[in-house]
């Protein structure tokens, strides 16, 4: 999701969408910006802000892609001048911008007193707290993981279809790939999964330790349980399991058409993508259960942070933690299909009525807010980890898949990691 365009492309990005910190309106206002990107669902929220806030104007800058928009807030960070009142940072670079707790305000020191962590998830507010005790930003969105699956190929292969019957060979990794080994034999050798880079993110995302300790020392090369994951995946590709596509490029797009995978790794904002690439046709085919391997996991969600930048930290302070209280990231959710981090919002009846006609009718709301509690600690994310998981374990992961061996490949992995890591 976070594919990053050349250079050319992010600095057009960054003279054609620049977001300057705001300053006084032409009718008196004070004039705040806020920077996003792809779908927070905002737009009818701002005009509520505005609306309660007769003093405020909000002016929205937003991005279509998350690589472009992260290149030009570092770009602007680094400059010193040009970022929005309040910027959004998606989780995969909220690692640099924590590094870097100088450059922003601290939230629980300019932020509303009425906004305590307990609004959040435990693991999502801690999330977002440097080193220092700096907290960078405000949580918005996560994405809860859970299991989707196509019912006919199950069926076809005998395996149990419905999602109450699947749910035990998703229990853990072991039994996810057993059923794997399952379905490629009586299936003629379909593919049990997309891609092995999808399989190993969600598997890494759970560790304890992943790339980097809390001291930002490199741990690849001698964490037993990364080594653990790679071997697991590059043998279950091997064995067939892999349809050995590139996560969201078009082949990966089709795939979902044709049915060219038998099983997903499901972010609650993934069933917006399996509906969109799979149509009309294969609706009720897909199905999506509140089971993942290993319990629990995250992929995905952002934060709201207030650079210092601003001219009126005060007031973009409240803005976020108004556009970040339980009944905003509801009404959010049910316009963009943002799930919510919130505690109360978990608990919203508007949400956990919420269903989903083309996974057959599922109440995906109340499944995912389930799938959210599972989920223990945030993985602690060194600087240039996402560099890691994007330019080097995916495309050895990618190489693996087109012959190379998993030796080799774990080595390209440690190699580049280190690289990236100096």
């Amino acid at each position: 999701m976070r594919k990053r365009l050349t250079l050319l492309t992010a600095l057009a990005v960054l003279g054609s969408t620049a977001a300057c910190g705001g300053g006084p309106a032409d009718d008196g206002r004070i004039e705040l910006t806020i920077g996003t990107f792809t779908e927070f669902g905002y737009e009818q929220l701002l005009a509520e802000y505005e609306a309660a806030h007769p003093g405020i104007k909000v002016v929205h800058h937003k991005t279509g892609q998350g690589g472009p928009y992260h290149q030009a807030l570092f770009t602007k960070l680094g400059a010193g001048s040009g970022l929005a009142d309040v910027q959004a940072v998606e989780e995969g670079y909220l690692a640099d911008v924590l590094a870097r707790p100088s450059l922003f305000a601290n939230l629980e020191e300019i932020g509303p007193k009425s906004v305590t962590a307990d609004r959040w998830l435990d693991w999502k507010y801690q999330a977002a707290k440097a080193k220092d005790g700096t907290l960078i930003g405000y949580g918005t969105d996560i994405g809860p993981m859970a299991m989707c699956y196509r019912k006919d190929l199950f069926a076809a292969a005998g395996l149990p279809s419905e999602p109450e019957a699947v749910k035990p060979l998703f229990a853990t990794w072991q039994s996810y790939f057993a059923a794997g080994e399952q379905f490629v034999a009586k299936s003629g050798g379909k593919a049990w999964f997309d891609s092995a880079a999808q399989i190993f993110n969600a598997m890494h995302n759970q560790l304890d330790t992943g790339y980097f300790d809390r001291q930002d020392k490199l741990t690849v090369e001698n964490n037993a349980a990364v080594k653990q994951n790679w071997e697991q995946v590059t043998a279950a590709s091997a064995r067939g399991q892999s349809a050995k596509l590139v996560a969201f490029s078009n082949e990966w797009n089709s795939g979902f058409k044709t049915g060219a995978f038998a099983t997903k790794t499901c972010p609650a904002w993934m069933l917006g993508v399996i509906k969109e690439q799979a149509g009309p046709d294969n609706a009720g085919k897909w199905a999506v259960t509140d089971a993942f391997p290993g319990g629990g996991g995250n992929w995905g969600g952002s934060f709201l942070t207030v650079p210092k930048q601003s001219k009126h930290p005060k007031e973009a302070a409240e803005l976020a933690a108004w556009l970040t209280a339980p009944e905003q990231q509801v009404k959010a959710f049910l316009k963009a299909g943002t799930f919510p981090s919130q505690t109360r919002a978990l608990s919203a009846p508007e949400l956990l009525s919420s269903t989903n006609e083309y996974f057959g009718g599922v109440r995906s709301g109340e499944l995912f807010a389930t799938q959210a509690r599972k989920v223990g600690k945030a993985q602690y994310k060194g600087p240039g980890d996402g560099k890691i998981q994007e330019n080097v374990t995916s495309p050895a992961l990618q190489a693996v898949e087109q012959g190379l061996s998993p030796r080799e490949g774990w080595q390209r992995l440690v190699d580049g990691a280190k690289k990236l890591a100096k």
